[in-house]
């Protein structure tokens, strides 16, 4: 018999473990057919400072200590402002928490962010505290305190004005009406700004709310107002505006 050679036929691989298998050539990558990615902004990390106003009873911690975290190179100074004076004040402001309505609003960027409550201010021991909330039928015959710089406007409600020369400020009438004379009606946060042991205040239902908002000059957007309209907005570091 003729003895079987020992090699494969041709064209047949080895069924043994001692062949190698083959190696598939990887195919070259393919490139995206989209566009080239952009590069990555540049951020100015020059130092300098944002100066943001805030008229009374605005609270922009949250806001303040967000900046201090994404902009620890721009150094934020928050100016006191009276909302008599907020329209007059942007003029050497980066921008501004104001009270609306504002003057002169087409000049500006004005964003609405919250609004807050009328509470009625009165005496620790004023029979209108047993309450927990108040109406405009429940203020019928009070004396009504309203400070010059009062915020509101007018209440349309039926009290009587008090028999002494007008109040200036906010601080001014609640220390008044803490003394048994009189309420004032005044947005939450200034309540709770010129809080006393010796008066308390409730929410009065139906009553005109006054809205805070974020304002700026149209020719004056900046990058850094920006960054500071997009850490109101709850954007975060890495959004897209």
């Amino acid at each position: 018999m003729a003895k079987k050679s020992g090699r494969p036929a041709p064209g047949k691989r080895p069924s043994g473990g001692r062949g190698k298998p083959a190696v598939k050539k990887a195919a070259p990558a393919k490139r995206p057919s989209g566009k080239k990615a952009a590069p990555a902004e540049a951020i100015d990390e020059t130092p300098r400072t944002f100066r943001l106003g805030a008229i009374p009873g605005a609270t922009p911690g949250k806001w303040i200590d967000a900046w201090k975290s994404r902009m620890p190179h721009v150094t934020l100074e928050l100016v006191p402002i009276e909302v008599a004076e907020e329209r007059t004040a942007l003029a050497d402001l980066d921008a501004a928490l104001v009270r609306l309505p504002i003057d002169r609003p087409d000049d500006l960027h004005v964003i609405r962010l919250y609004d807050e409550l009328p509470v009625v201010v009165a005496s620790d021991d004023s029979h209108l505290m047993a309450a927990e909330t108040l109406t405009a039928a429940d203020l019928d015959g009070e004396v009504l305190v309203t400070p010059l710089d009062d915020v509101l406007g007018p209440l349309a409600l039926s009290t009587v004005a008090p028999r002494f020369a007008p109040v200036a400020t906010t601080e001014d009438a609640i220390a008044t009406v803490a003394t048994g004379t009189g309420i004032v009606v005044v947005p939450m946060s200034l309540a709770r700004l010129h809080h006393r042991k010796d008066a308390d205040h409730r929410v009065l239902e139906g009553g005109p709310t006054s809205t805070v908002a974020l304002a700026w000059p149209r020719e004056r957007t900046t990058p850094d107002v920006e960054a500071f309209v997009g850490i109101v907005r709850g954007r975060t570091a890495n959004s897209s505006r």
